[in-house]
Formats: structure tokens, sequence, C-alpha cells
């Protein structure tokens, strides 16, 4: 049931991803596609959730809960850009933040570590690993697409003061997703070595 939903939240984003770029300046489509992405998002921690509670934890959720997370993060970040609502940096400092530590964790996982337990140094443990650096990065990334998406509502009441936060926000996602994935590119040498 985990996997199931780690695997329909994409799903999910993907309609809403759909209403935004095919019904432009449709509010109704908006709306719905706000509503989609909440959704999407909630369904992140269920996933977890309902694996904890019926028992199915496992590697392979693990993993799919990961990609889930690229998919979802990486694909608005994407739509963001190609709307013109941010810039190209937005995705691509997220794609390519996403690759090199996916790549440096699969090293690890060769070697029977897992994500988060390559890291040795305390500081770096905590920058990736942390409840509290996990849980901020993952407010601000939420609350940056929601607000996005949003703020670009047609006829939404404050759509100014909604956009402003919105995008600033996305910037405190962004440099959230460049400062927990550098702990890992600095522990890498290690893992690739050892």
């Amino acid at each position: 049931m985990a996997n199931f939903i780690s695997i329909f939240r994409i799903f999910i984003m993907f309609a809403a991803v759909y209403l935004i770029y095919t019904q432009i300046g449709n509010a109704q489509a908006y709306l719905w596609a706000l509503i989609l992405t909440i959704l999407a998002f909630a369904l992140d921690g269920v996933d977890g959730w309902v694996a904890r509670k019926f028992n199915e934890v496992s590697k392979f959720g693990a993993l799919l809960d990961i990609m889930g997370d690229r998919i979802v993060e990486n694909t608005y970040w994407v739509l963001f850009a190609v709307m013109g609502w941010l810039n190209i940096l937005f995705p691509l400092i997220a794609l390519t933040r996403g690759f090199i530590t996916d790549t440096i964790r699969s090293a690890a996982m060769e070697k029977g570590l897992t994500p988060f337990g390559m890291q040795v140094n305390p500081i770096c443990k905590w920058i990736t690993g942390s409840k509290f650096m996990r849980i901020t990065y993952a407010v601000a990334k939420v609350l940056a697409f929601i607000l996005i998406v949003a703020s670009k509502i047609p006829n939404i009441a404050h759509a100014d003061i909604l956009w402003t936060v919105a995008y600033w926000t996305a910037v405190v996602a962004i440099v959230f997703c460049v400062l927990r994935g550098l702990p890992v590119v600095i522990e890498a040498k290690r893992v690739i070595e050892s």
C-alpha cells in the first residue's frame, strides 16, 4: 500500500502540471492544480506513515520514496521555469544537486551504507540527516511550490504580495537544496576510496 501511495502521488503531480501547462489563465484549472499539488505533497508523508504502521518498510520502498520526491520536486522546478515564473537557474541547480548527490549515494549504497549513513562528520550528518534540516527543507520547498501555484491563479486577491512571498520561499528552498547537498560532496572522497 505504501509503495502504491508513493507512485500515485507522482500521477497526481502530473495531473496538476498538466492543468497548469495546458490551461493557462483558467482560474478553475489552476485552483484544481493547487489542490492536486497540496495532495501530492501531503501523500509524501502518508506513504512513510503507512509503511511504518503496517510494517511495510523496505529498501525498495525507501528508494521509491526518494525517486518520487525527485520526480515531483524537479518537475515543479522545471514547470515553473518553462512557464517563465522562475529563472532557469532554479531547476538547473536542483537537478545538478540531485544528480551529484544521488550518484555519490549510489556509490555509498554499493558499499553497504545508507544514503544518510554515509555521513561521518557530525556537522555533515546533522545538515543532511537531522529531522530539523529535513523538515525545514521540505516545508520551504512545499510552501514555495504551493504559494507559486496559488499566486498564479487569475484574479486571486493580493497576487503580488503572494508572489513575492512565494519567490523568496523558493529562494530559501533552493539554498537549502544546495546546503543539504554539500556535505554529501564533502564526504564523497572518503566513501568512494574506502
